[in-house]
């Protein structure tokens, strides 16, 4: 399985991270330990959003689109307030 992911910095709310990865319980320690260098300024994160794939390639594709302006026009309606992850105060 893969899994397309969204992080929000708990000290910094309205900082987001759109990620892919095949173990998902090992690389979300990682972003909060700073080993990734897109993540490490706005340490600590919560996971707020996830998606299992069966395929690599599809989950790959779907993050893509949550990374473009339309995908996240759509993760910002459908997923996050769906899912509870209410959006920062602006």
């Amino acid at each position: 399985m893969w899994y397309v992911y969204i992080l929000r910095s708990i000290q910094f709310p309205k900082q987001e991270y759109i990620g892919a990865t095949a173990d998902l319980k090992r690389r979300f320690p990682e972003h909060n330990a700073g080993r990734s260098p897109h993540t490490a300024k706005f340490k600590p994160w919560k996971l707020v959003w996830y998606c299992a794939f069966p395929d690599k390639y599809k989950a790959l594709e779907f993050e893509k689109y949550l990374k473009s302006h339309s995908g996240r026009a759509f993760a910002k309606k459908r997923l996050l307030m769906l899912n509870g992850a209410r959006e920062p105060a602006q």
